[in-house]
């Protein structure tokens, strides 16, 4: 049996008719640029979310620049984040001008470790980003009251976690703004790059909006140097269509992650994924701790079974950060996960027997 990583041609196949109307309807028209679509599924995301405003960007990563600009953060600022994450979250803070510093990852939940977040504040730390990471909300209430505390922003990395909650509410909810992206492979995702950023704040959404839009109000009306980061038409309407099949899909991934839990919990040499009790996970990645993990890897590509490793290498460790000076000590969980995290395959398409087929090829492994 050959079992994808991700299936995105059959999550296409069941929506076709209205993606290619959608497609179609964009082209015919000419509204490759702003234009009703983009209004639309910026409303619609916002009611999704349960924010007042969205504002729809390039990608992820602009998202997440932009959000930082909007809030005024400067070069020399530090910002401090989670050491296990994709590089998005760590270079959109240097994009700035500012500092990251890293935190270690809690040991069951991978997200930022509420407890070590204090011990890095400074005077000159100005937010906080979480990262939503696999699908499950960080530990939001902790970080708020942190945040409070020392009164810095905080800044909602949701781009693995549409939909996600946290103590029954909405993550994008908790935070000063909130930053999502719509890679292909998101649990919604466009055909192209794309993100959104979202928020409460009346005052924050318009200078996102205008730092997205050249710094602009109106055509010719610069107030500010921006950027030039817009979600295009074409992306706007193939999203809309998803949005709307974007509860049946997590339903679908949480079931797959339940049959996961059942077929994989008597197999001592993993780990599966711990939920915090307040969280409700969407499932972006269904993630694994793996002992001899590379080779499980192969073992399970030779029966046809993709998989994946989210990260490979933690951030501090990247050489991208090399001048940072960080030793295995400083971050022990991320780095020591490093060998052992291994993604399957989980995605809304799947049934009981492809994953009852992947547990069985792991316990074969195992008893070699």
């Amino acid at each position: 049996m050959d079992i994808p990583f991700l299936d995105l041609t059959t999550q296409y196949h069941s929506i076709k008719e209205e993606i290619d109307e959608a497609i179609f309807d964009i082209i015919e028209n000419s509204a490759f640029i702003g234009g009703k679509k983009l209004k639309e599924f910026e409303k619609n995301f916002a009611e999704y979310i349960g924010t007042k405003y969205c504002i729809g960007v390039g990608n992820g990563t602009d998202a997440l620049i932009i959000a930082l600009k909007a809030l005024g953060i400067k070069p020399n600022d530090e910002i401090i984040t989670v050491a296990n994450s994709f590089i998005a979250t760590s270079e959109a803070i240097t994009a700035t001008g500012a500092k990251v510093v890293f935190t270690d990852c809690h040991p069951d939940y991978y997200t930022i470790d509420v407890d070590k977040i204090e011990e890095k504040i400074t005077d000159k730390t100005k937010a906080i980003i979480p990262v939503h990471l696999y699908g499950q909300a960080a530990i939001m209430d902790k970080i708020v009251d942190i945040a409070k505390k020392y009164n810095l922003f905080v800044i909602e990395d949701s781009a693995q976690a549409h939909g996600a909650i946290y103590s029954q509410k909405n993550i994008g909810n908790w935070g000063d703004i909130a930053t999502f992206s719509f890679y292909p492979g998101k649990n919604l995702g466009a055909y192209g790059d794309a993100g959104a950023i979202v928020t409460n704040n009346e005052e924050l959404a318009k200078k996102c909006r205008m730092y997205a839009n050249h710094g602009r109000t109106d055509k010719y009306n610069h107030e500010f140097e921006g950027y030039n980061s817009r979600l295009d038409g074409l992306q706007a309407a193939i999203l809309n269509v998803k949005l709307k099949y974007l509860p049946s899909w997590t339903k679908g991934r949480q079931n797959i992650a339940k049959l996961y839990d059942k077929y994989l919990s008597e197999i001592e040499q993993i780990i599966t994924p711990k939920i915090h009790p307040n969280s409700t996970s969407v499932y972006h990645l269904y993630v694994i701790r793996a002992k001899d993990r590379d080779n499980l890897k192969i073992f399970l590509a030779e029966k046809g079974i993709s998989t994946g490793i989210h990260y490979p290498i933690g951030l501090p460790y990247l050489k991208a950060y090399e001048y940072l000076h960080h030793t295995s000590q400083d971050f022990p969980n991320t780095y020591s996960y490093q060998s052992q995290v291994l993604s399957l395959p989980i995605y809304p398409e799947m049934n009981e027997e492809m994953v009852s087929y992947i547990a069985e090829a792991i316990k074969e492994f195992y008893k070699k």
